[in-house]
């Protein structure tokens, strides 16, 4: 049982650990699979992780190569797929992709309609990219959890090969998207209000007396106050992605582990694994969704200018 215990924990973690490039020290102890030392560096050097301890000793600069190939190449089909989609568009009655696409922008810009009641012609692309970028690095955790990986362990000749396929149940690449909504905030912010607009909004808001003594006093308050909101935004966004993903992945990589388990664990795991796809539908795109009417509605707050008002 213990054998059959390590060999599952192996499996999992092996499933959620990212393919890692990143620079180890000199005097760093390589081990191999028996877990002995089998290399010592003699310098620092830039490699691939070949586990997930090498991968934590490797620290903050290091790189998740299939997170990156996979977001940046899925944002690359999105733009392919709308690129074809609008060359061919014709002005008569859509079918087919075109009638798709046309149900799917019809349905973003309305949305921008109804939660930014501004003008800056770059919300309703943003809205949009954001979007699709997110369906398509979701839909990735409707692929088994097996086959990339896999297939992957064949072409490299090592199975252990860590290959995660699913951009979003990588922190680093949610929040990436967060902090960059929030770069958004403050840039829009500085450029609707002024600077001055916006620190009068960080010290004057949400205490404010018409006597400037008690302002003066009101301040600190309402920096902490304020600072603890703004940061809180990108970080609620990119977790609450994260986190569900997640989740999700953890959930088809445990019911994965059921197939070796016997014909009749085998065939339930096959109906469990098809029921939570089904689900999981709904959440993949509930989650692209979500992340992107926050990012309307951060969006509309920096451009809200008529509570600054109070504040002259």
């Amino acid at each position: 049982m213990a054998g059959e215990s390590q060999t599952t924990v192996g499996y999992i973690q092996h499933h959620l650990t990212n393919l890692t490039y990143g620079k180890l020290p000199a005097g760093y102890e390589r081990l191999d699979e028996s877990g002995h030392v089998h290399e010592v560096l003699t310098q620092d050097t830039w490699t691939l992780a070949h586990s997930s301890v090498e991968a934590a000793a490797m620290g903050f600069m290091a790189i998740h190569v299939d997170s990156m190939l996979w977001s940046i190449g899925l944002g690359f089909l999105f733009l392919l797929i709308f690129a074809r989609i609008a060359k061919r568009a014709h002005s008569g009655v859509p079918r087919g992709s075109q009638n798709l696409l046309e149900m799917i922008i019809g349905f973003i810009d309305q949305t921008v309609k109804d939660g930014f009641h501004h003008k800056n012609a770059m919300i309703a692309p943003m809205a949009l990219t954001i979007f699709m970028w997110i369906i398509l690095m979701n839909t990735m955790d409707l692929v088994p959890v097996d086959w990339i990986p896999a297939f992957m362990g064949w072409v490299t000749g090592n199975p252990h090969f860590f290959f995660k396929v699913v951009p979003t149940t990588d922190p680093n690449v949610t929040l990436g998207m967060g902090f960059t909504v929030f770069g958004l905030m403050v840039y829009f912010t500085i450029a609707k209000k002024g600077f001055m607009g916006f620190v009068k909004e960080l010290t004057l808001h949400p205490f404010h007396s018409p006597k400037w003594y008690v302002n003066i006093l009101l301040v600190p308050i309402n920096f902490a106050l304020e600072a603890i909101s703004w940061i809180s935004k990108p970080i609620s966004l990119g977790l609450r992605l994260f986190g569900n993903m997640y989740a999700g992945e953890m959930i088809f990589i445990l019911i994965a582990t059921m197939f070796g388990a016997g014909l009749v664990l085998g065939i339930f795991a096959g109906v469990l694994q098809w029921a939570w796809a089904v689900f999981h539908i709904l959440v993949i795109t509930l989650q692209a969704f979500v992340f992107m009417v926050l990012t309307i509605v951060y969006m509309a707050t920096a451009h809200q200018i008529e509570e600054e008002d109070q504040f002259h």
